[in-house]
């Protein structure tokens, strides 16, 4: 197979990427590895638990799979209320600049804190009415850290092209999106003037409680820490009548397909499991299944926190 090419992971220096869970932010974390730098990540939550736990996930699979050598952080800002003041207080036209201008201060602290100086995000030009080259430098002027875009210039089916090729596609498309919905007619040449008018409406009171409640977790025990307050219980064999959900990535089913004597097995990949599960039959017992037990763990807290009592674990010994 084709290696990734660049330089080796973790060389160079420590960068913050900003992740929605896209296609951009996912390809922008992959192409900044990809050049030997550390890539720790800052998610900004305007979805609730579904839209984290989502991004936890690909936030996860891309470490995983690119980076397990490196010690990275995940870090979660509950953005809900900034995003409710901005709607509040904010004229439509700028909503979308000011949110990227509060999440670039908030990802700003978050980098001093923990000593990078680099600040990624999967903005390309003209892609969103937010990411003209007047807004841009605007958004800019929110941080005085170097804001890196691996994407400029990149053509959007080329991004997803290459989301294709390193796995996070899928995730993408059943990742919500939130910033590009919040203005009906976007300004796309705002005016500093305007923007720090805008602002001054803003408390800003909300974007310093939000980073105090902010989550820092090692990337490797994102797992952990969704489990601690939820008892999942894992079974190490199905009894008849119980389904076992083998929601692994499809390459992952087709290379090793789970077969189980005697018991009803049926696929449903973990990033569709969320919008799917309420689908299936109610009156059944799922045993979520993955290689490790990490997806599977993380899904099952996510289903039994919004009251699907019917779900298990299924860890074969």
């Amino acid at each position: 197979h084709q290696g990734m090419g660049g330089y080796p992971l973790g060389a160079l220096e420590q960068t913050l990427v900003l992740m929605s869970g896209g296609f951009d932010s996912t390809v922008a974390a992959y192409q900044i590895m990809r050049r030997g730098l550390m890539a720790h990540f800052c998610f900004f939550n305007l979805g609730g638990r579904a839209h984290e736990l989502g991004v936890m996930e690909v936030a996860h699979f891309i470490w995983k799979k690119y980076g397990s050598s490196q010690r990275v952080l995940f870090v979660s800002v509950p953005f809900e209320e900034v995003l409710g003041e901005i709607l509040q207080k904010v004229d439509n036209s700028h909503m979308g600049v000011v949110l990227k201008r509060m999440m670039l201060r908030a990802a700003s602290a978050v980098a001093d804190r923990l000593e990078i100086d680099v600040l990624v995000t999967g903005e390309a030009i003209s892609q969103v009415a937010s990411q003209t080259l007047p807004n841009l430098s605007l958004i800019d002027a929110a941080t005085d850290k170097l804001v890196l875009r691996p994407l400029v210039a990149t053509h959007k089916q080329d991004i997803v092209d290459l989301a294709t090729e390193i796995g996070t596609a899928d995730f993408a498309r059943h990742m919500p999106e939130y910033c590009g919905v919040i203005s009906v007619n976007p300004k796309t040449n705002a005016k500093r003037n305007r923007v720090e008018y805008e602002e001054k409406q803003f408390d800003m009171a909300i974007l310093e409680q939000a980073l105090e409640r902010a989550k820092l977790v090692s990337i490797d025990r994102v797992i952990d820490d969704l489990s601690r307050n939820v008892d999942i219980e894992e079974v190490s064999q199905a009894l008849a009548g119980q389904v076992i959900l083998d929601i692994r990535h499809p390459d992952a089913q087709e290379d090793q397909p789970l077969q189980v004597p005697g018991v009803e097995i049926q696929t449903l990949p973990f990033y569709a499991l969320n919008s799917r599960f309420k689908a299936l039959d109610d009156t059944r017992q799922y045993l979520l299944y993955c290689d490790k037990g990490v997806m599977s763990r993380l899904h099952a807290h996510h289903l039994l926190s919004e009251g699907h009592a019917n779900v298990r674990v299924y860890r074969p010994s």
